[in-house]
């Protein structure tokens, strides 16, 4: 089964800068990061060897791992317009 991967660098490419850069300076940053992360990998590993799981359980994972990246996304914009209008 093909899986896609959905890795932050894949899903943001254009903002791979700014995802090491909040990484190093905010904990509560890299911490969202590791959560999407872990949540990306059980997703996947289901995904790529079928295991057996119940629909809603797979579909929340999915869900949660939409609002991770989301706020993570946030967040990122926010960073990218200090950078361009420094204070």
């Amino acid at each position: 089964m093909h899986v896609d991967h959905h890795d932050l660098y894949t899903e943001f490419p254009e903002m791979r800068a700014a995802l090491d850069a909040l990484k190093a300076a905010s904990g509560h940053f890299s911490g969202l990061c590791a959560r999407y992360d872990r949540l990306t990998g059980k997703v996947e590993n289901l995904e790529a060897h079928d295991m057996p799981v119940a629909d809603f359980t797979l579909e929340d994972m999915k869900k949660m791992r939409v609002k991770l990246k989301d706020e993570i996304y946030q967040l990122l914009l926010v960073f990218r317009i200090g950078q361009q209008h420094p204070v």
